[in-house]
This record gives C-alpha cells, sequence and structure tokens, in this order.
C-alpha cells in the first residue's frame, strides 16, 4: 500500500543534527495520520508521500521546517517564589503565554531569587537529520481519521 492521505504509517527514525550528534534515538516506532492532519513535519510527509513499506530515506529539515528557528521573545525570567519546590535546571513547566495560551518552558538557569524560562522548543532553531524506514503502511480508521491521529501501537492511547 501506497503513502496517501488517510493512510496509517509506522516509522522506525533516528535524528541527528548535521554532524551526527544523536537527538532522538528513535528507539520506539512512531505511527501517525498521513495527509495534513499535523501530526509530523510538512516536508517529511512530502517525502513519504506516495512511499511503500520499507522504503529508507535520509531526510534534512532545516529549523524553519522543523521547530522552527530560536524567538529570543520567549526567554523570560519569574521569581524563584512562583515555583514548586526543587526547581531544576533542564525541567520543564506547563504555563501560559502572554495571550493565554498553554505553552511548555524549560527551565535553563536558577539564579539568585530568579528562574530563567524559556519558551522555545529544545529543537527550535536546529537543522534535524532523520534517518528513517517505513515500517508498515495501512488505511486509517474512520475514527482515526474523525480524531486526527493514529490509535494503538506506536500511535495515541485513549
Amino acid at each position: 500500500m501506497k503513502i496517501e492521505k488517510d493512510t496509517a504509517v509506522t516509522l522506525q527514525y533516528k535524528v541527528t543534527d548535521p554532524s551526527g550528534k544523536v537527538l532522538d534515538d528513535g528507539k520506539d516506532p512512531m505511527a501517525y495520520l498521513h495527509g495534513g492532519y499535523g501530526n509530523t513535519f510538512a516536508l517529511l510527509e512530502a517525502a513519504l508521500e506516495g512511499r511503500e513499506a520499507g522504503f529508507q530515506a535520509r531526510i534534512e529539515l532545516a529549523a524553519k521546517d522543523a521547530f522552527g528557528e530560536r524567538d529570543e521573545t520567549l526567554l523570560t525570567s519569574i521569581p524563584k517564589s512562583q515555583f514548586p519546590p526543587g526547581v531544576k535546571v533542564g525541567g520543564q513547566l506547563r504555563g501560559q503565554d502572554e495571550s493565554g495560551r498553554s505553552q511548555v518552558f524549560t527551565v535553563v538557569k536558577v539564579k539568585g531569587d530568579h528562574v530563567l524560562l524559556d519558551g522555545n522548543h529544545p529543537m527550535a532553531g536546529k537543522t534535524l537529520v532523520f534517518q528513517l524506514q517505513v515500517l508498515d503502511v495501512r488505511s486509517a480508521s474512520a475514527e482515526e481519521i474523525q480524531h486526527g491521529h493514529v490509535h494503538g501501537a506506536h500511535g495515541h492511547h485513549h
């Protein structure tokens, strides 16, 4: 079966930077609903369109085509008193941006009584290299299409 709109695609992948440093070892396969549902990067979908199980590729995505460029306005400093005990560098907290949307912030630095947070995705600003193999392609169920994601093994669990 070919990868096309409304197919459930299972991939084995590894993500590195251009120098080969592993960013995600992809130990577990990933399943996504193909066809513009936002379950993976648009350029990855485009590269996989029409392919079948067994297809392998090396796909390089510029930062703008992956998690976006870094936005320095997403750095903020908050009083340490507003955080739960045990705040550590590298930890993540869910909060709200200035417009009230939910956003994940990574703790970058704890200095004195202030905590520096970064609202950028940890891989923002990075070129990503995907080594991937298509393990399986099947027709998505009506429920998966309605929900906009794959269910079951390597997909979403309700």
